[in-house]
C-alpha cells in the first residue's frame, strides 16, 4: 500500500523512539537467539529442526523462504510452502517465526501466514527501492523489523534503511550485522569491521543490535568465536543457522550447526555485565581521556609543521609528494611500532591517513 504520509520530523537517528523487539515469553536479558536453517528445504527439515531447537531453549525460528542467490540456476527458496510449514511450526512446538522478506508480495504473504518477525538481507537494504517498497507494504503493521547491514560497508545505506521503516510508522527496529563482502576473503565470508556495527550504535543507541556470525564466518567453526566476540562488544543477541542435516541443506551448507552443537555454543557463551564500572575502571577511562588529548595535541602540531613544509616548497617550486622519503619513513616507524609492541597493521594505516591528510594540506598551500 502507498503513502503519501510525509517523513517524520527526524534531526538525526538518535531522536528515534523505538520499543523492543522482543516477544512476550521471551527472556528480557541477553542474548536473544534467533535460529534455524539457512532455507526451508521440507516440512520435515522444518519441524524436525524446530522440535531440536525448541529442546535448547530457543524462542525464535528463523528460516529462509526466499533466497536470493548471486546466480541463476542454485536453490531460489521453496516459496509459499514454506510458509505454511513456519505456520505449523508454531502450532506444534510454540516457537515464534522469522522469516526474509525483499519485495511487497514477501511481506503481504508473509503476514498473512502469522509471521512474527520479518528481515530484510544485505542485498535488499542496499537498495532504497526495494526498502521503499518494504517499509509502504508495512504501514499500519506493528511488527519487529529487523535490517541486514547492507553488502557494501556503507553506514548511510544502512542508516537510511532504518529511517524508511521508521518513517512507515515502524517503531520495533532492530539491527543484524552480517559482516560486509570484500573481493580478498581468506578468513571470513563477510569481514566484520566491527567498527561500522558500533558506530550504528552511536548514531541510533536506542536500537538493538544483534549479529549473525553464520554469514560472517561463513564456517561453522567460526560461528562460536565471532559470537563470543559480538557477546564482549555488548551486542543485544545472535543470528545464527542451525540445520538438522547440515551437510546435507541445499544452501550455505558450512555455515550451518546443528541444534546440539548450538546448545553447546550457547552454553558456552560468556555474558559480561556492561553496567559494573569500578572505580579501577574510571580512573584508567580517565588515563585514556587524558592521552587521546594529548594524541590530538600532538596531531594538531604535526600538521601546523605539515603546513609549515607546504609553504616552503611552494617558495622553492618543489613537489608535495617525495615518494623515496615516504616509503622509507613509513617502513621505518613501522619496524618501531613493533618493537613497541604495537600492530604493524593498525600503525600503517594511521600512518597512511596522517601522511594523506599532510600532503592534502601541503596541496591546499601549494594551490593558493
Amino acid at each position: 500500500m502507498k503513502t503519501n504520509r510525509p517523513p517524520l520530523p527526524i534531526d538525526s537517528e538518535s531522536t528515534m523512539t523505538l520499543s523492543s523487539i522482543r516477544l512476550p515469553g521471551i527472556d528480557v536479558n541477553r542474548p536473544l537467539i534467533i535460529a534455524g536453517p539457512c532455507s526451508a528445504e521440507s516440512e520435515k527439515q522444518v519441524i524436525d529442526t524446530a522440535t531440536a531447537l525448541a529442546t535448547k531453549g530457543i524462542k525464535i525460528f528463523r528460516a529462509g523462504i526466499w533466497k536470493p542467490r548471486t546466480k541463476p540456476g542454485g536453490f531460489e527458496g521453496i516459496g509459499i510452502d514454506g510458509l505454511k510449514w513456519l505456520r505449523k511450526v508454531k502450532v506444534e512446538t510454540g516457537l515464534y517465526t522469522a522469516t526474509e522478506v525483499a519485495t511487497a508480495k514477501h511481506v503481504t504473504e508473509a503476514l498473512r501466514y502469522g509471521i512474527d518477525i520479518l528481515w530484510t538481507g544485505a542485498r535488499t537494504t542496499a537498495n532504497p527501492f526495494a526498502m521503499q517498497e518494504i517499509a509502504d507494504a508495512l504501514v499500519g503493521v506493528d511488527i519487529p523489523i529487523l535490517v541486514k547491514n547492507p553488502v557494501s560497508p556503507d553506514l548511510d545505506l544502512w542508516t537510511g534503511a532504518i529511517q524508511r521503516l521508521y518513517n512507515a510508522g515502524i517503531r520495533r527496529i532492530a539491527a543484524v550485522h552480517r559482516g560486509f563482502s570484500a573481493f580478498d576473503k581468506k578468513v571470513y565470508r563477510n569481514v566484520p569491521q566491527w567498527h561500522i556495527p558500533i558506530e550504528l550504535r552511536r548514531q541510533i543507541p536506542a536500537m538493538s543490535i544483534l549479529c549473525d556470525p553464520s554469514h560472517i564466518g561463513g564456517k561453522r567453526e567460526l560461528i562460536a568465536p565471532i559470537a563470543q566476540q559480538a557477546m564482549d562488544l555488548n551486542f543485544d543477541g545472535l543470528m545464527i543457522e542451525s540445520h538438522c542435516n547440515p551437510d546435507s541443506a541445499l544452501s550455505d551448507a558450512a555455515q550451518q550447526i546443528t541444534p546440539h552443537a548450538l546448545g553447546l555454543l550457547l552454553d558456552s557463551l560468556i555474558i559480561r555485565n556492561p553496567g559494573r564500572e569500578t572505580e579501577n575502571l574510571l580512573n584508567l577511562r580517565k588515563q585514556i581521556d587524558s592521552i587521546d588529548s594529548e594524541l590530538l595535541e600532538l596531531l594538531a602540531r604535526r600538521m601546523d609543521i605539515s603546513s609549515e613544509i607546504g609553504r616552503y616548497k611552494k617558495e622553492h617550486n618543489m613537489p608535495v609528494f617525495q615518494e623515496k622519503r615516504y616509503g622509507e619513513l613509513l617502513e621505518k616507524r613501522v619496524l618501531q611500532a613493533e618493537e613497541m609492541g604495537m600492530s604493524h597493521r593498525f600503525i600503517r594505516s594511521l600512518l597512511v591517513a596522517i601522511h594523506e591528510e599532510s600532503v592534502r594540506l601541503q596541496i591546499d598551500i601549494i594551490n593558493q
